[in-house]
């Protein structure tokens, strides 16, 4: 069995990524290509990676950035394989026997779609990288009997493998063109069509932990996302599911939204000089994206 292994690229050194995979695929003898795409990154970036382009199956540049979700449907006409493994560019493997992990469950169960997890490291970081990492602790990096409960609203794009046909019947939503949501789009997708997402112990590690002032950015720019999905999804239900948009419709329904933006404008500026602390509870977090959902919700 063959298996593509697609790792989207954006200013990013995946030198390390790539050497690990590789080294996996030789010592296991595994039928595997590895194809990048350079998401249009910085030259530095693209002067680091290009070296691969000797090593890899295939490394496309792209002459314009075109986002999360187009960059990785992109990677259907590339793809040889009946599977493909999606892989985010500042991972790092850390189980020897990472790939032949998914390759031995894809023989045994012949899934669909199959997310492995994700890991930060145990030991706190320092406070100006403290957001991130208590996110990814508390709300990513959950174990697989847990993720198994929820095995849709679990489902993250960092670590997947997804049958081909599937991805090409199910593509990620290309309205999403900033950072935000796609990930959780599609899983929704996937429930609707009646697509199971299976999730195995096998998780990739997070190699590039951001400072408070760039997740909290980030955190900006999905409310934004969400509410250009809002406005725009004909997909209602699909968008109603998500919990930030839920909190919307019911803070609408019940007259409240003048309330929350007047108490959120007095207090934005504490609360985003607390985040950007870094340690502070993520509900302060979840009233951010709130504010901000309603910010953009009402923004002309």
């Amino acid at each position: 069995m063959k298996l593509s292994i697609c790792i989207p690229i954006y200013n990013f050194d995946v030198n390390d990524l790539v050497k690990d995979l590789q080294n996996q695929i030789v010592s296991n003898e595994l039928d595997a290509e590895i194809i990048l795409i350079d998401d249009h990154s910085k030259t530095e970036f693209i002067n680091i990676n290009k070296n691969l382009e000797k090593t890899v199956s295939q490394f496309v540049f792209l002459d314009k950035n075109i986002g999360r979700s187009k960059i990785r449907n992109l990677f259907l006409h590339y793809s040889q394989s009946e599977y493909l493994l999606f892989l985010d560019c500042d991972g790092k493997i850390i189980s020897p026997d990472f790939l032949k992990n998914y390759i031995d469950f894809i023989i045994t169960k012949n899934p669909d779609v199959v997310f492995g997890g994700r890991k930060v490291s145990d030991v706190k970081p320092s406070s100006e990288f403290g957001l991130r990492w208590k996110f990814a602790v508390e709300r990513e990096n959950l174990p697989l009997k847990q993720r198994l409960k929820s095995p849709y609203l679990d489902f993250q794009t960092n670590n997947f493998i997804v049958k081909k046909n599937i991805l090409k019947e199910n593509p990620f939503n290309e309205t999403i063109t900033q950072y935000g949501y796609e990930d959780l789009i599609f899983a929704k997708d996937l429930f609707k069509n009646k697509i199971f997402i299976d999730h195995i112990d096998n998780p990739i590690f997070n190699n590039d932990v951001e400072t408070n002032e760039v997740f909290l950015s980030k955190a900006d720019q999905s409310a934004k996302s969400l509410s250009q999905l809002i406005k725009s999804d004909k997909d209602v239900e699909r968008v109603s599911k998500i919990k930030l948009a839920q909190a919307y419709s019911q803070l609408k329904k019940t007259g409240g939204i003048f309330l929350y933006r007047l108490i959120y404008t007095l207090s934005k500026s504490y609360v985003q000089k607390k985040l950007l602390e870094g340690n502070i509870s993520l509900k302060a977090l979840d009233f951010y994206k709130l504010g901000q959902l309603i910010y953009y919700m009402n923004k002309k």
